[in-house]
């Protein structure tokens, strides 16, 4: 997800049972210092994400974690309020969201790791292990599969090659090792 999408998630957006989230809205901060929630710019942005179990029980545990905090203070944790906010419910501002992101990344020894790095990054895994290009597409929320094979293509080459193997996988099941055993 984008930064303007993870910020402005409520946990009305989450099913936590059936592991799906969906993108309605993102975060702006206009230059008065106002902060906006918006519709995605585009209708591919708004899309449903599928969470992968792990993924769920992190979110389930932030959540109990949430509430607890919210139960110290007296104010219960409301269904739609924001995932990722503030002790008292207040809306994260997006310059220390960034410096939160850069602590992490020091501290588990990277460097330089930009918070939408994780998203290329998540892009180009999925890719690599041979999800289709549209699936990518639809998680990542681009307007057009074209724009994810632009962003993407230097993913290109390993999938390439994958891709004449398992075909040859295909129409010659029976002959494996086809050029092994011609240069034997």
């Amino acid at each position: 997800m984008r930064r303007s999408e993870l910020l402005a998630l409520r946990w009305y957006d989450i099913d936590l049972l059936l592991c799906q989230l969906y993108v309605t809205r993102t975060l702006h901060r206009l230059g008065n210092g106002e902060i906006v929630y918006r519709a995605p710019k585009t209708a591919k942005g708004r899309r449903m994400i599928a969470l992968s179990p792990s993924t769920a029980l992190i979110l389930r545990e932030h959540k109990e974690k949430q509430e607890a905090t919210r139960i110290q203070l007296g104010i219960p944790l409301k269904y739609y309020e924001l995932v990722f906010s503030q002790k008292e419910a207040k809306t994260l501002m997006l310059d220390n969201d960034t410096k939160n992101w850069n602590k992490l990344v020091r501290r588990i020894g990277l460097q330089g790791i930009r918070l939408h790095d994780a998203r290329h990054s998540h892009a180009s895994l999925m890719l690599k292990a041979g999800i289709h290009p549209k699936i990518v597409q639809e998680r990542l929320g681009h307007a057009s599969i074209q724009i994810t094979l632009d962003t993407y293509s230097h993913v290109a080459p390993g999938l390439q090659e994958a891709a004449a193997a398992r075909f040859d996988e295909l129409v010659n099941p029976s002959r494996e090792n086809v050029a092994v055993e011609i240069f034997d």
